[in-house]
């Protein structure tokens, strides 16, 4: 499987980490995802189906900014 890692700005606490794990794996295909508080950063596993493009979009849909 691919794996994606992104930055990720915004994430300030807890629930702000569950939010983001949320809409990452509300996306169909999507296998092992860490995301780290302290580091800001997620790594996601997921299949050719889904683009890292896709993830972004969610991310952002969630209210949090991707570099």
């Amino acid at each position: 499987m691919p794996t994606t890692t992104l930055k990720i700005t915004g994430m300030k606490s807890d629930d702000c980490l569950r939010s983001v794990m949320n809409a990452i794996q509300d996306l169909p295909c999507i296998g092992y995802v860490e995301v780290s508080l302290e580091t800001g950063e997620a790594s996601i596993e997921h299949t050719a189906m889904v683009s890292e493009s896709d993830i972004r979009q969610s991310i952002e849909d969630a209210g949090y900014l991707t570099l």
